[in-house]
């Protein structure tokens, strides 16, 4: 292409082409035949573009992770996702294994561990009983939310930025209407957080990250 009196005319320079943002969701559920909550939520993102998910127990039957592909998931996503349910007011047996894998000395944490810093953490999680089990008067005594500071502060330790998390109670008998309702705002979070940049790691220290 020329310019008037037949100078050439340069191309605009144009930058490196950006891969777009990705959310890596790990899906840790030791019984998903069996699941209705959980099958539910995961059916209302798996198909969301830019949303990797992985099973972890059709992934790695036999609890052998695959550090390096974990991490290289992990390094391309801006946002990370543990969905599962809630065992022993804790995660499954698998994903605390993925934890204890993934999440090394000198790559999530300590000298040189900054891999996650700056990326979001969010907490999917469903409970078998009603939120009023979560009473102080009920069979576990505590709200809800005073199950949460590990899985929390698991994330804050990577550098992490700890997002609100999202739970639903009564997985086996919460009513159609309102299940579809939690898996469509389900939906909506994820395709906003997709849309929304990450913070820089500085701004995720500041928040409670690791040092």
């Amino acid at each position: 292409m020329a310019r008037p009196g037949g100078l050439p005319c340069r191309e605009p320079r144009r930058g490196p082409t950006l891969p777009p943002p990705m959310i890596y969701l790990l899906h840790a559920h030791p019984h998903p035949q069996r699941s209705r909550a959980n099958r539910a939520l995961l059916a209302a993102v798996e198909d969301l573009p830019s949303v990797q998910v992985r099973s972890l127990y059709d992934a790695y039957p036999d609890f052998a992770i695959d550090v390096e592909r974990e991490r290289a998931e992990l390094a391309a996503a801006h946002t990370v996702v543990w969905q599962h349910p809630l065992y022993w007011y804790s995660v499954p047996g698998m994903l605390k294994h993925w934890f204890d894998e993934v999440l090394g000395l000198g790559w999530a944490y300590g000298a040189g561990g900054t891999a996650l810093h700056g990326k979001r953490a969010l907490w999917v999680v469903t409970t078998g009983a009603d939120v009023t089990a979560y009473a102080p008067e009920g069979p576990h005594a505590h709200p809800f939310p005073t199950f949460e500071p590990p899985i929390r502060q698991t994330a804050r330790f990577c550098g992490m930025e700890w997002l609100e998390p999202i739970v639903v109670h009564w997985a086996h008998r919460i009513s159609e209407a309102d299940l579809a309702a939690r898996a469509r705002a389900y939906r909506e979070r994820l395709t906003t957080l997709l849309g929304e940049p990450a913070a820089k790691p500085s701004e995720a220290d500041a928040r409670g990250g690791a040092p």
